[in-house]
Formats: C-alpha cells, structure tokens, sequence
C-alpha cells in the first residue's frame, strides 16, 4: 500500500499544471535563448529577444512557487545522483533568473546591458541544460525499466502527458513569436532617386561630382541616415550628443555661409554640381537625391538637416585618401520598431538596440574611423576639370600635412599623434561607446569616450547660427586655437605651449630717428597640418603689431582692422588667392572656377615663418613697447558682405591666439648703441 501511494504521488507531481506550466517556460526561454545566440540577426530574431523577455519575467513567479514546492517534497529524501542533478539544475536557474532580470532591467532603463552579465546568463544556460537532462531522464528511464510492473504504469502515463503537454506548450509559445515576426511590418524605406532624378554625370556617377558612393550605387532614404538626436534621447549616448550637436560636423549643411555659396553654385552651374559639395557637408540630401533640379531645396527637408549625423559617419565601410568624399556608405541595419510614431514603438526599438546589440555595434562600430585616413576621405580637397572646366588643382589638405609632417612616426604609436587623439580627446563619461584609451599611454579601459565635439578653428558657426551652447562652444574652440587645452593622452609626445607662438624680434637699444628692423616670427607648434589650414580663400591669420611710446601713443602700427572690420593693407597675412582662368581672383568662395593659386602663405608643422617689419624710432628718448598678436577669423570681411550684405551688420569673430610683448630704448643723442 505504502509503495502504490508513492508511485501515485510520483505519478500526481508529473501531472500537476504547475510542473507543466514551469516546464513550458523555462524550455521556450532556453530554446529562445538558443536562438537569439546561435541564429543571425533578423526580424524573427529580434522578436525571439521580444518574446525571451516577457517569458523570462513570466517565468519567475512559478518558477519560484514550483521551485519551494518540489524542495519541500524531497529535502528529506537521501542524496542520490537524481536529487544531486535537480539541486544543480535548480541553482543554475536560479541563476539565470537572476541574470536575466538584471539585463532586462538595463535593456529597459540602462545604457548597455553588461558583457559580464550576458556572459553569465550564457553559461547558465548551458549549466542548466547539462543538469536539467540527466534530472529528467533519470526518472523517465526509471519508469520504462519498470514498465512490466502494473505499479509504474501511473507514472508512464503521468510522464507521456507531461511530455506531450511540454512538447505542445514550447510550440505554442515559439508560435506567438513567430507570428509576431511574421505580422510585423516595417516602415517601408524609400531608396530611389526622384522620379526627375539629373543624371547629369552618368547613370553610373549618380552622386557626382562628389567621389562618395553608397554600396549598392542606388539612392538611400533620409531617414535611415538622419535622426541623430534619438541617439541621446533613447538615455545611451546623450554626452556624445551634446558634444555633437554644436560642432562643425553637425551645422555643415546648414551654416549659413555654405548654405549662400552652394545656392550661388547652383544657380551658376546647376543644382546637379552641389553634390560636389555634399559629399562631405551634406551627405544626407546627397544620398537621397535632393540635390536635383531644383534650386530650391538643395538640401533636404526639416529633419534631415544635420550635416554630418551621427550614423554618416558611423556607416562609412571604405575610405580612400584621394579626398572630395572618396568614401563608401552603407545604409544601417534596422532594428524593429525603427521609424515608427509613438513614445511605445520608440521604447521597444531601444530596447531591442540594447539587448540585443550585435548588428547595432557590427554596423556602427569599428576601426577604420579612429584613422586618419577616414578623416582624409573629407579633409582633402581638390578640383578637377569636371568642375573647373580646366584640370586638376590641389585645395585644402590636411590629411598629407599630416602624413608627411612631424607628428606622423609610421609604425610607431609611441610617437605618432594622429587626428583624434588632438580633434577628439579623451573624456571621462558613463557612456556606452566608452573604452577608447590608448594600452600604450596606460589609460586603456573603461570610462572614456572621444569628444564629439571635434574642436578645430570654426569660430564663427556656433554664433552665426546662434546655437544652443554657442557660446561655451567657442571659447572651447578659442582655448583650443590657444592650445591651452591640455590633451593627457598625448602629453608626453606632444609640443609644450602655445598651439602657434608669435615672437617679437627687435633690438634692445635704438638711436633717436633710427629706421628699426622688427621681425616677428609665428612657429606651427603643435597643429599636425599647415597652419593656418582649410579654405584659405576665406580664412585669414594676420600679425596686429603695434609700437607704442610710454604715454601711450602709437607710433606704428601693422594688421588693424578699421570701423568696417576690414584688414589694413600691407599686413603681414597667412592666406591663399586663387584666381580663375582668366586670372581673376576668386574671392566670392567661387571654388568651382579655381585652376590655380598666385599667392598662398601657410606654415608647415614644426616650422616658422618671419615677417620683417620696419619703422622710424622717434627723435625723442625714452622707452617704447612692442606688441605683436597672432589673430585669426574664419571668414573674411569681403565675403559676408558679399554673401549676406553689408548692412546685415555681420562680422567673423577675430580670436588672438598668441601674444609676444618687447620693449625697447630710444637712447639719448650722445649714446650709441654699441
């Protein structure tokens, strides 16, 4: 009698819906949780994170109820390989749980789930499964052996439903994620051209003159390029954001100085020859084929005005050091939800990024962007005859300064300074995209990100278009102008002091009415290209020197600016003159006449350059102190005329970025000056 009680309340435990339901769940999660680590990345995939989620919280509550029941009924028993195997599979599920509910809780409200955590959830699976099989055929073997005795038939019978329960619920479960996946429908993406597309430059040039391509040649949707300030707002990379959303990058297609130059080319040469420029300043309507026909929306609707967004840069797979966008894009993976309304879709589609990142980071991160040479896609520049009408002429050039100048120790990291360690330094954060420190200077790990606000020597964009955070933006980029930026990270490799000093060189002692010999010398310190560097057509760098005697007043003077902010003729002046074919001067940012240049002054890194100046020392003696300063502003005072009018009243802010002061003695006219 005792013993067909025990075979019936074995036979009872394999019936009961709690050991089924529990069963259920936890083989759907291990079977879901298979394929979300074995299986490529797809829709159904992504549905199978869904569906792994929200039964891995379901799971915990009878889980837990079972779990305190089954230990309850056998903690007595004595310790045999079954109960053994039941206590591991117990704490490896345990564990699992715990696991799970941790990275679901950072999928949900965290940045990034943890490596650390997704690893031990991983090998808790397989603890499970090594545990778990022997635990129920043990029993199930048992019963078999014991199949010609009428006692164990309860049990086989109990064990068969249990089975086909198990077998029954799992499929229906997997099904729910499965017709979930197969009911989705994304947002359907628009990669056409326009249907009065130019085809100006060929069938096969669609994006010329621009060199940038798009892997498949065709078009790409907006909207798959654009929305960057998602990337924020979804809690993940919202430092990198607020870098970003004030920088050079981000207002390239929308600075207001552009925005006149590029519509002044379209109307000269036709809409077709801006996608020469958009390559790099705006490559969102250049991808989707705004830069069409017509003039007016050259660059593309509200919303996809970003310039550089985060996922251009980001999408890049292939960059060659020719220059003018030579580079080749690809469109991003989309995760489910992408594009859709609705604070809901939003929240899953973040949710999913996060944990389930292997195509977002596949995409989006690898190492061809911490090169120079991706930067040299952009930063180099030239026109050909396919825009000039004439031939080839090189225009800015950053990335071969660079190559061929002092910071460049190839093979040798311990010396070399490349791009982003100086434009994209090091800064402590929380976010996910951290962990970008150099092994060699000892700074490797976590904590880190690079600065995304890529300060260079754009002064004047931030307070033309009156950003948000303009104000703190250029003091950044004036302080960085300065070099009194300190850059840890390259500290011990990098040139001390001023980013370009200006020194002063005069005699200490002068006769009265003496013509004096000045010089002045300016030394590209630290810059890894010419300085000044860019489009010099616009830029101006000039020596203000000023001679003035102990009450005061100037006796000389070199560089001032006068009421209109124009530069006084015979200043010593770092800048370049091109002139078209005909030899006029292209002074307008006309670049698409440029065949040639008749003046360029620019100092290559590591070198100086000298000015020498002259005056006549005063016939009275006494002291006189000579002050030179090194300004420079972005744009020339000529050109915002031209492009927004002189009574607009605007003008690029000057920035002095070094200083040298001397003084000198007007002897008496009994003294020499030996």
């Amino acid at each position: 009698m005792e013993m067909n009680a025990a075979v019936e309340g074995r036979a009872q435990e394999w019936r009961k819906a709690l050991l089924l339901s529990t069963g259920v769940l936890l083989l759907a999660e291990t079977l879901t949780g298979l394929s979300i680590w074995l299986l490529p990345f797809s829709i159904s995939n992504q549905a199978m994170v869904l569906l792994h989620s929200i039964v891995g919280v379901v799971a915990l509550v009878p889980f837990t109820w079972y779990q305190l029941r089954h230990w309850n009924r056998y903690r007595t028993l004595p310790l045999t390989h079954e109960l053994l195997t039941g206590y591991f599979a117990t704490l490896a599920t345990v564990v699992l749980m715990v696991s799970g509910v941790v990275l679901t809780w950072q999928g949900l409200f965290g940045t990034r789930i943890s490596h650390a955590w997704d690893l031990v959830h991983i090998v808790a699976t397989f603890a499970l499964l090594a545990a778990a099989l022997p635990h129920m055929i043990v029993p199930v073997a048992r019963a078999l052996k014991g199949k010609e005795k009428e006692s164990q038939k309860p049990i086989l019978v109990g064990q068969r439903r249990f089975g086909v329960g198990l077998a029954v619920g799992t499929v229906v479960v997997l099904l729910i994620g499965l017709v979930g996946a197969w009911a989705y429908k994304p947002v359907p993406l628009n990669n056409t051209f326009p249907k009065d597309y130019s085809f100006f430059y060929g069938k096969d040039k669609p994006f010329a003159p621009s060199q940038a391509k798009t892997i498949t040649g065709g078009a790409i949707d907006p909207r798959t390029l654009s929305g960057s300030e998602s990337c924020g707002t979804a809690g993940c990379h919202e430092n990198i954001v607020k870098e970003w959303r004030t920088s050079a990058h981000r207002w390239s297609a929308m600075d207001a100085g552009f925005q006149k130059v590029q519509l002044t080319m379209a109307k000269q040469n036709g809409a077709e020859s801006t996608r020469y420029c958009g390559g790099c300043h705006d490559p969102i309507s250049l991808f989707s084929g705004t830069k069409n026909i017509n003039v007016e929306h050259l660059t593309g609707l509200v919303g996809y005005q970003e310039g550089v967004s985060c996922l251009v840069c980001h999408s890049i797979k292939k960059t060659d050091v020719k220059g003018n966008a030579t580079y080749v894009i690809t469109q991003p993976t989309q995760y489910m939800f992408d594009l859709k309304d609705g604070k809901s879709a939003q929240f899953a589609h973040n949710y999913l990024i996060r944990a389930y990142p292997r195509a977002h980071v596949a995409d989006l991160q690898h190492n061809l962007f911490k090169s120079p040479e991706f930067c040299a896609a952009c930063h180099k520049q030239f026109i050909d005859e396919q825009i000039n009408q004439v031939g080839w002429v090189q225009l800015q050039n950053q990335y071969d300064n660079w190559r061929t100048g002092k910071w460049n120790h190839k093979g040798d990291p311990k010396k070399t300074i490349e791009c982003r360690e100086c434009h994209m330094p090091l800064q402590r954060t929380a976010d996910p995209a951290n962990g970008d420190a150099l092994d060699y200077n000892r700074t490797a790990g976590d904590g880190q990100h690079r600065s995304h606000r890529f300060l260079g020597a754009n002064q004047v964009m931030p307070l033309l278009l009156k950003l948000p955070g303009a104000e703190e933006h250029v003091k950044l980029t004036e302080a960085w102008m300065r070099g009194d930026i300190d850059v840890p990270e390259i500290a011990d490799k990098w040139a001390k002091g001023p980013a370009v000093p200006i020194e002063i060189l005069v005699p200490a002692q002068v006769k009265p009415g003496e013509a004096v010999n000045l010089g002045v010398s300016v030394t590209n310190n630290k810059p890894g290209h010419e300085f000044p560097t860019g489009p010099l057509d616009i830029i101006q760098a000039w020596m203000h020197v000023t001679v003035a005697d102990a009450s005061g007043k100037v006796i000389y003077e070199s560089g001032q600016r006068d009421a209109r902010h124009f530069i006084a003729p015979g200043a010593f002046m770092f800048k370049a003159e091109p002139v078209d074919q005909y030899g006029n001067l292209i002074d307008k940012h006309n670049l698409w006449e440029m065949v040639g240049v008749r003046y360029k002054r620019a100092v290559f890194p590591g070198f100086s350059d000298q000015a020498k100046l002259g005056f006549k020392a005063p016939s009275a003696p006494g002291v006189l102190h000579v002050k030179a300063e090194l300004s420079y502003r972005k744009f020339d005072q000529y050109l915002l005329n031209f492009l927004f009018g002189e009574n607009a009243g605007l003008t690029a802010p000057v920035t002095v970025i070094s200083t040298d002061e001397k003084v000198m003695q007007v002897l008496p006219q009994s003294h020499g000056t030996e």
